[in-house]
């Protein structure tokens, strides 16, 4: 545990650290640090949010992580929260200079969450949002066992990452006054439960007057239209698609979010009087956070990499970039704070991953051949470029989407895989099958390529069949 001297060190040291930081330019909510044991620390890793709901998929989380920092393995130095005022929480083993790192680290990361468009619609309360979820949903396991509710969340984050990232802009919200009528969710006026009764003449003419399929959001759909649902299971998937909305945003800039945090941490930790000794912890610790990693893309070495060739290319034109593109020169700085405001991974690798990055970062793209051995299929720039972009679609999960809920007549779900060329985990694919037939309550049918055929897996609550 750190004692009053270290405490006042790290005070002093963040003072300095906000000052450079607010310097060069950075915005970041006001950020509350706290200093955690790592049992602490892992369970909020574990979480992604304090006080969020109890399920068995967390504590797997949780035991993982934890048996890795048990085991020297691997270790997380912080975790950072985005709402505001921002939460940071830091490891109590780390050495004063690891935390000042890690402090100027976290600065860059809310930074980019306050100022980086696609967070624009993010819930900042959400802390608060989180707690109540989980107290409603105990509230709901002492009214309908703790078994009941866990069968059901296994149902719902089957499907939890299938939500849509553009959902505030395609989809009406509810009024404050609506939103305040019933207090069980944010989304209690979207769904009515009339339209549930209606009769087959009903159906067909409500059939032809669709305007929202096909829809990717099968979390939202579902919760809106299912014919078996009760009022206190869309409440509880309108809390998931509520939490998952705050986390697509992340999802959606893992690499330039990872990348801006360390260009930052570079550039404060540099600027701080530190003697040699904390040059060299610095400058190892560092080392370590942005070198790349064997077998898998290092976001954070790609993120910053990225961002300090954007810098110096817009500082130091080329003769053919001053003619061809206009730029005088110097406007690296600009540069970098604009690519962070207006953003995402896929663009940021679309525009600004170029051929000589790829080959100064000796990346490339592999494949399984043989069912045996990874070998490498293609170096070419634009290849690479273009299969990180296409893993980055849809947040690297397959692409879903509802175009039929009254399939067969029969209030049938029909869900169509877009395939793109990679096909998908079959035997997964079917034990999901049958946690939305447990949402939907009737057959649901799945059509996807297989061998270059189109292929249709159903499941009608029994059996599987497919044609």
């Amino acid at each position: 545990m750190m004692v009053d001297k270290e405490v006042k060190a790290l005070e002093d040291a963040l003072e300095k650290i906000w000052n450079i930081a607010i310097r060069n330019g950075l915005d970041p909510f006001p950020v509350r640090f706290e200093i955690v044991p790592a049992a602490v620390m892992y369970e909020i890793g574990s979480y992604a949010l304090p006080g969020r709901y109890s399920h068995w998929t967390f504590g797997k989380a949780y035991h993982r992580m934890k048996t890795m920092y048990d085991l020297g393995l691997s270790k997380i130095y912080e975790v950072v929260i985005n709402t505001n005022p921002a939460y940071a929480f830091l490891l109590e083993t780390n050495s004063l200079l690891q935390n000042m790192m890690v402090m100027a680290h976290v600065l860059g990361h809310v930074d980019f969450f306050k100022n980086n468009i696609y967070f624009s619609k993010t819930n900042r309360r959400m802390i608060d949002s989180a707690s109540l979820h989980a107290q409603r949903i105990s509230e709901y396991e002492f009214k309908y066992g703790r078994k009941v509710i866990e069968e059901f969340l296994d149902a719902v984050l089957s499907i939890e990452e299938h939500v849509d990232p553009d959902f505030f802009i395609n989809k009406k919200q509810p009024s404050s006054k609506q939103a305040s009528a019933v207090a069980t969710s944010a989304y209690d006026d979207l769904w009515n439960l009339d339209k549930l009764k209606q009769t087959k003449t009903d159906k067909v003419e409500k059939k032809t007057e669709r305007k929202d399929l096909p829809t990717k959001d099968l979390v939202y759909f579902i919760m809106q239209n299912s014919p078996v649902l009760e009022d206190w299971q869309r409440d509880i998937m309108a809390m998931i698609h509520d939490e998952m909305l705050y986390f697509v945003p992340q999802m959606q800039t893992k690499i330039m979010n990872e990348g801006w945090a360390s260009y930052w941490h570079a550039r404060i930790m540099r600027e701080l009087d530190l003697d040699t000794k904390d040059h060299l912890e610095f400058a190892e610790l560092h080392s370590s956070v942005v070198s790349p990693h064997k077998n898998q893309l290092n976001p954070y070495y790609l993120g910053y990499k990225i961002f300090e060739d954007i810098e110096r290319r817009w500082n130091e034109p080329t003769k053919e970039e001053r003619e061809k593109y206009g730029r005088k020169g110097g406007e690296g700085r600009a540069k970098i704070f604009e690519v962070r405001e207006l953003d995402n991974d896929i663009s940021f690798l679309r525009n600004y991953l170029t051929r000589e990055l790829c080959e100064e970062l000796d990346l490339f793209v592999y494949q399984l051949v043989d069912e045996e051995d990874w070998k490498i299929t293609d170096k070419n720039w634009q290849k690479v470029r273009d299969t990180l972009v296409s893993n980055m679609t849809n947040f690297g999960f397959p692409y879903i989407e509802v175009v039929d809920d009254d399939y067969n007549r029969n209030r049938e779900l029909f869900l169509r895989h877009r395939y793109e060329g990679v096909e998908l985990d079959i035997p997964y694919a079917k034990k999901v099958l049958e946690y939305v037939y447990k949402l939907w309550g009737r057959t649901v049918h799945l059509e996807t390529v297989v061998d270059n055929e189109t292929t249709v897996y159903r499941f009608n609550g029994k059996d599987h069949s497919e044609d």
